[in-house]
């Protein structure tokens, strides 16, 4: 059964496209019709790719795996936000900083700057610094928070990324083709698709359309991390029992060892009783 029903799908608006003059020719495959020069979107084909594009996520959940969530533009930054923030990846909904992927060491130190500001916030010296210092130290601390906040435990470099808008976030999508980081898209009709791995054609502005097929990613990872702590659940009780089954055979090789060692003490050295002691040698006489 699909994730997503047509009916969802037409409700949330995903089929609508952009006006005819503004279309992709490389996302011809998808478009079903053109009325009032705005091309319609063939939703049956959007049913495959969302199937595609949510096992390929929950793969990488299963995996352990961090998928990075891009949208900066207005209608799904909250959206994002709010479900992504669930399952625990990392999303960007502020300016995507140039070399965040390509340039990650310099993105790591400016998230450590972060953290060693929270800890001088906490520590007595704080307080001994003038008031003009400790503003600055806290507007430093916001700017940091928003830019670099959601994606603070991202120690390396994600997985994959999942953008919501090819074009506007052109440069995320240029560094992670570079990296060879796998792409997942919502894809419009004035978008390039040969450039996502996994593109998801629909409507790319609509905050319905965004908001049902983020919803679907999100529960396709969460099923993935369940099944994660399922199978490693499942492997720590599997490791009790081998170890339960191991500490009953030694107790049964020591009781064992013990009888053992008691029908031998009981029993006297065959030497001993065949010898037994020798008489004494009668004294030579005189």
């Amino acid at each position: 059964m699909s994730r997503v029903s047509f009916e969802e799908l037409l409700d949330a608006g995903v089929h609508f496209g952009h006006l005819r003059r503004k279309w992709n020719p490389n996302m011809a495959p998808y478009i079903f019709m053109e009325r009032n020069g705005i091309h319609i979107i063939d939703l049956y084909k959007t049913q495959v790719k969302i199937e595609e594009a949510a096992n390929a996520l929950r793969q990488l959940a299963r995996s352990g795996k961090k998928v990075l969530f891009v949208a900066t533009k207005k209608q799904a930054k909250s959206i994002v936000a709010e479900e992504v923030a669930k399952v625990g990846m990392p999303y960007v909904t502020e300016r995507w900083p140039g070399g965040m992927l390509t340039n990650f060491a310099t993105i790591r130190k400016a998230v450590r700057k972060m953290s060693n500001i929270d800890k001088l916030m906490v520590s007595d010296s704080y307080m001994n610094l003038s008031k003009r210092e400790r503003l600055q130290i806290q507007r430093e601390r916001e700017k940091l928070e928003k830019n670099l906040g959601s994606i603070a435990d991202l120690s390396r470099l994600p997985s994959a990324l999942f953008v919501v808008d090819v074009i506007k976030e052109h440069i995320a999508v240029a560094e992670a083709r570079k990296l060879n980081i796998p792409t997942f898209a919502i894809c419009d009709t004035n978008s390039n698709p040969n450039i996502i791995d996994f593109p998801i054609p629909g409507n790319d502005d609509a905050s319905k359309s965004i908001s049902l097929i983020l919803r679907t990613m999100a529960q396709a990872i969460e099923e993935g991390l369940n099944d994660r702590k399922l199978a490693k659940d499942k492997g720590q009780e599997d490791g009790d029992t081998d170890g339960e089954d191991f500490g009953d055979d030694n107790d049964k090789n020591f009781e064992v060892d013990e009888e053992e060692n008691k029908g031998e003490a009981g029993r006297k050295p065959a030497g001993d009783d065949a010898r037994g002691k020798r008489p004494r040698r009668p004294a030579a006489r005189k």
